[in-house]
């Protein structure tokens, strides 16, 4: 889990922390993506992460999840990581981004109309 708030930590440290962690081909998990004060961070972190990953690497967007019943607002979306829009990313937002083995079924594929599915299986290969 990587946080990017630059308030307690220097953008420079947490640049080095994604970077460690693409390159190591980590699924990453983002928490306070962004603020009303600070929106730039989402497209700095996604042009970063694209030099170590596909563009067409899932993310799952999870806007305002709290428990076992839907709140207001709750939103879970799952886009391509080169067509991640900042715009749509707040601070009640946590993203998951996956490595290079992370697997992507949509709803059809899922056996569900509705939603998809993202996975990281536990092995690596080779």
């Amino acid at each position: 889990m990587i946080s990017l708030s630059d308030r307690l930590k220097p953008w420079d440290v947490i640049v080095e922390r994604l970077r460690a962690a693409a390159k190591a081909d980590l699924a990453l998990a983002i928490y306070n993506p962004a603020s009303k004060s600070r929106t730039w961070q989402v497209g700095a972190m996604r042009e970063l992460l694209l030099e170590y990953r596909d563009p067409s690497t899932p993310v799952v967007v999870a806007r305002a999840v709290s428990g076992a019943q839907p709140g207001p607002g709750e939103r879970v979306t799952v886009v391509r990581l080169a067509d991640l829009d900042a715009a749509q990313v707040d601070m009640r937002t946590m993203l998951i981004v996956g490595s290079s083995q992370t697997q992507w079924y949509t709803g059809s594929a899922a056996g569900d109309a509705t939603e998809d599915r993202v996975f990281t299986p536990r092995h690596y290969p080779g």
